[in-house]
């Protein structure tokens, strides 16, 4: 089941109840008739007919933003206008990367104001501009099995595809957790559409750490985000053949497969020259 967001505001005639959630408990009725509702922006952006009830998370009062000796957490029901303005206060090089993300979001100022982090995630977009985000830093995000489990999922294994994740009926995605030596490291970051307000045809997102690893994240370009990984930075050649070695490329009314293919080649390469 999806945490939703992104979207304009439409009725949603055969919801009966909402339930606002404060326990863990309260989250058992999920299931293919009933929702879990955070920002919303998504879920009231389209008729919902399936749907007869909704559970609201955002009476959890889940802090946005939390520092912990391990790094950031960052609650699912933290707004995108929250997390952009995300204080500058930790000296840390990745710092700039979430207004970046936040800025490739289609939506107004009131839309940033509702749109959740994890709803953006969930909705599995391709061009969800919170999974390039957290993919790029290298995140985890926490899931709440319906059985009552925890589960600790890579943001970029979390989407698997366009529209798909590893949510099951009943879970929810609770926080995302982004190491400390992720927000250490310095970022690069690069995004191309097709028309200046249109949505993101590539997200592409680089990260070197302290350690010398350089990491390439591509999204929006493909069907689910495609990470490349080197233990040092790699040279031109090599990273544009790993580049053009991708498989998922697609084709949508934002950029045809081939494009998204050449004009991510070029902005990787952007990337490497910035980084090292």
């Amino acid at each position: 089941m999806h945490l939703h967001s992104i979207g304009a505001t439409v009725d949603l005639n055969t919801i009966s109840r909402i339930v606002p959630a404060r326990t863990r408990a309260d989250l058992a009725p999920l299931d293919a008739r009933t929702a879990p509702l955070a920002g919303g922006s998504w879920l009231f952006s389209e008729e919902q007919d399936h749907l007869t009830g909704l559970i609201d998370l955002m009476t959890f009062g889940w802090p946005s933003l939390t520092l912990t000796p391990d790094g950031l957490t960052v609650a699912a029901t933290c707004t995108l206008a929250e997390l952009a303005a995300l204080p500058d206060d930790q000296g840390w090089p990745a710092h700039p990367l979430f207004f970046q993300c936040c800025t490739a979001l289609l939506g107004s100022f009131k839309v940033w104001n509702v749109a959740t982090v994890g709803g953006n995630i969930c909705a599995s977009l391709p061009a969800g501009p919170m999974t390039s985000l957290f993919s790029g830093l290298g995140a985890d995000a926490l899931v709440w099995r319906s059985d009552g489990s925890d589960e600790r999922i890579p943001v970029a294994a979390f989407v698997t595809g366009n529209g798909t994740n590893q949510l099951q009926p009943g879970d929810i995605l609770r926080a995302l957790l982004v190491p400390l030596t992720s927000l250490q490291a310095r970022t690069a970051y690069r995004k191309i559409a097709l028309s200046p307000l249109g949505r993101s045809g590539a997200v592409i997102v680089g990260r070197l750490d302290a350690d010398g690893a350089f990491t390439l994240t591509v999204s929006g370009a493909t069907l689910h985000p495609e990470q490349l990984v080197y233990r040092t930075v790699p040279d031109a050649a090599t990273l544009s053949s790993d580049v053009g070695a991708i498989a998922s490329w697609f084709t949508d009314p934002h950029g045809a497969a081939d494009w998204r293919r050449a004009v991510s080649t070029v902005l990787a390469l952007e990337i490497l020259e910035e980084l090292r």
